[in-house]
C-alpha cells in the first residue's frame, strides 16, 4: 500500500514540475517562505530522485528506528525557519535546480520509471540506512517521503496556479494519519480534538511542521 502510494505520488511530483507554468514561474516567489519555484521543485525532486541510490545499496542490518523517532531525532522539525538547518534544506533544494525546469523534470521522470520495478523487488522486511543518520524499514521511510510529495506537490501547485494532483483517498489517510501523530506530538492530544470537532475552542494552529 506505501509502495504503491509513493510511486503514484513520485510520479504526480514529475508531471506537474514537467508542467509549462512551473517553467515560467521558475524564479518567482513559492508560497513557501524563503523558496522561489525553482527551489521548491529542486526540494520537491529529492524526495524522489534520492530514493533509487538508497535502495541500491546493500542494507547494514541496523535495527530500524521507530518510525516516530525519525521525527524526533533531526533537529529541522522544532528549527526556526532561519535557523541553519532549515537555510541548508533550502540550499540543497536550490542546488538541486540548478540546470533548469527542463533538466530537473527528466531527471524526475527518468527516477519514477526506474523506481517502479526497484520498488516493487525489494523483501517486505527491507531496512533502509540514511546516510548521516540511522535505519528506517522502506515502508516506513517511503511513508516519509510520501507526506513529503503529497504537501510539497500541493505548496508547488498553488504556487503556479494548478490544481493540487489528486491521489487516491487512501493515500491521502496514510499522510494524514503521520502528519495528525506528529501535531499530537507538538500541540498535545487536546488541541487537536478540538481543532477536529470544536471550531470554537479550536487552537490558532495545529501544524505537525
Amino acid at each position: 500500500m506505501i509502495r504503491e502510494a509513493f510511486l503514484q505520488g513520485a510520479a504526480a511530483a514529475a508531471d506537474l514540475i514537467g508542467h509549462p507554468s512551473v517553467a515560467a514561474a521558475w524564479n518567482a516567489p513559492s508560497v513557501l517562505p524563503g523558496y522561489r519555484v525553482g527551489g521548491l521543485c529542486g526540494h520537491l525532486a529529492r524526495n524522489v530522485v534520492l530514493v533509487e541510490p538508497l535502495l541500491a545499496a546493500p542494507a547494514s542490518g541496523a535495527r530500524p528506528l521507530p518510525l516516530l523517532d525519525h521525527y524526533t531525532g533531526d533537529d529541522w522539525l522544532d528549527a526556526d525557519p532561519q535557523s541553519e538547518e532549515h537555510l541548508a534544506i533550502r540550499e540543497r533544494g536550490e542546488k538541486a535546480a540548478a540546470d533548469g525546469p527542463g533538466s530537473l523534470a527528466e531527471r524526475v521522470s527518468g527516477a519514477v520509471g526506474r523506481l517502479a520495478p526497484a520498488v516493487a523487488a525489494q523483501p517486505a522486511d527491507r531496512v533502509v540506512d540514511l546516510p548521516g543518520m540511522w535505519s528506517l524499514t522502506l515502508d516506513d521511510f517511503l511513508l516519509t517521503r510520501l507526506v513529503e510529495l503529497t504537501v510539497h506537490c500541493d505548496d508547488l501547485a498553488v504556487s503556479v496556479g494548478e490544481p493540487t494532483p489528486e491521489l487516491p483517498a487512501a493515500h491521502y489517510e496514510e499522510t494524514i494519519a503521520l502528519l495528525s501523530r506528529l501535531a499530537v506530538r507538538r500541540h498535545g492530544p487536546t488541541a487537536l480534538l478540538r481543532a477536529l470537532s470544536r471550531s470554537e475552542r479550536a487552537p490558532a494552529t495545529v501544524s505537525a511542521f
